[in-house]
Parts: structure tokens; sequence; C-alpha cells
């Protein structure tokens, strides 16, 4: 697959995923242009459905919605108002430690840096790059599951794990495409490029596809 082909199939999925709900992180971007948020609802979101952490954003965010106000919460109020995303109880521990070092070392600013973001407690790579991109609309190339396996599935690259498709993704994509692939891919993977017998048959992009690791298709 070459560039070109990448560049048409960007175009055709910006059309196509019009018809589907955004990812949360870009919901609540959208909303409001604050990093911070995205940074927390993106912390929220690690291995948690998007209506969940839906909920739990806007909850957490009623109480607080900057890391000085968030220190003032305790640790049994944030698990409260985001209870029941995933593994909750280190998720708030890790968002009052985030805005410790965002007070301390950031002056309460959320870095816009990659490497900065990274120091922070219990954020990797993904969360680091959409709060570049969508927070800060810098380049950046977030990849998660359905990135990355859809980015295997095209046959566009061939790496087995998420931090080697960011990786080759850098190296390969045009940066033109870079901010708004992860939002194009997780909203067609959630939907239609489905981890197990995706829809083949419906999908606009098939003759782009190389269906690698593609067992059964509807």
């Amino acid at each position: 697959m070459n560039n070109n082909d990448i560049d048409s199939i960007v175009t055709i999925l910006k059309k196509e995923v019009v018809k589907y709900q955004v990812p949360i992180v870009t919901e609540v971007a959208e909303r409001k242009k604050d990093p911070f948020r995205v940074l927390i609802s993106c912390v929220l979101s690690l291995r948690t459905k998007d209506e969940t952490t839906r909920g739990a954003s806007e909850r957490l965010f009623r109480l607080a919605d900057n890391p000085e106000d968030m220190l003032g919460l305790k640790k049994k109020e944030i698990e409260k108002a985001i209870y029941p995303v995933g593994f909750y109880r280190t998720k708030s521990e890790n968002i009052l430690g985030i805005c410790k070092d965002l007070m301390g070392r950031y002056q309460s600013k959320t870095p816009d840096e990659i490497d900065e973001l990274l120091k922070l407690k219990g954020v990797g790579r993904k969360t680091a790059n959409l709060v570049v991109t969508l927070g800060y609309n810098k380049p950046g190339i977030c990849v998660d599951t359905h990135v990355h396996r859809i980015s295997n599935r095209l046959g566009y690259v061939k790496t087995k794990t998420p931090d080697e498709t960011e990786t080759a993704l850098r190296k390969k994509l045009p940066k033109k495409h870079w901010i708004i692939y992860n939002d194009l891919l997780v909203t067609y993977g959630q939907n239609l490029c489905r981890p197990i017998s995706p829809f083949c048959s419906r999908c606009p992009i098939e003759k782009y596809c190389d269906k690698v690791g593609v067992e059964k298709q509807r």
C-alpha cells in the first residue's frame, strides 16, 4: 500500500465516520479545548468502554476540572465519581498524583510535549499522544488497539505491538494525517472494522485492505 492509497482511505473515512459517535476523549476535546480535561478523560478511558468513561468524566469534572480543585477532593470522592471505570481505585490514585505533579513541576499547566507527559503517573504513549494532538493540536500519532489492528489489517504496517505501530507510522504516514488518524480508525474500529468478524461487505475501503489476520467476515 502506498501513500496515495492512504490519502484515499483517509478521505473516505472522514466522510464515513460522521454517522457514528466520536470517541469519548475527542468529544471531551471538542466540547472544551482543555488539555487537562483531555488528559484526565484519557486516564479514565484506559480499559474502559466509552459510554462508561463518558459518564465518569462528566461526574468528575462537575466536582473539579483543574489540578488545584482536584487535589481538594478526597480519594474516596474521586472513586465514587468515576466508578465503574476499570481499575477505578488505581486511577483515582493516579489522578491525584498527576495533579500533584502538575502543580509542583509544571505550574498547574498540562505539558504539551510527549516526553514530559510520560513522566506523569499512569500516563503512557497513547495518553501522551492524545493530549498533544487533541489538547494542543500538535502532531502526534496515538496508537490504541484499533489503530494497531486496522493499520496491520490494511497491510499498511507489519508490527506486533502498539509501540511498534507508532514507530512505523511516524516513519510512513504523511504528517498531514497524524492528528486525525486515531479518531478515524478508533471510530471505524468500534463500529465497522471490528476485531472479530468485521463488516467487510459494508466497508467502503475494502478494495485497499489486505485483510491481514481476518479469518471470518460479514
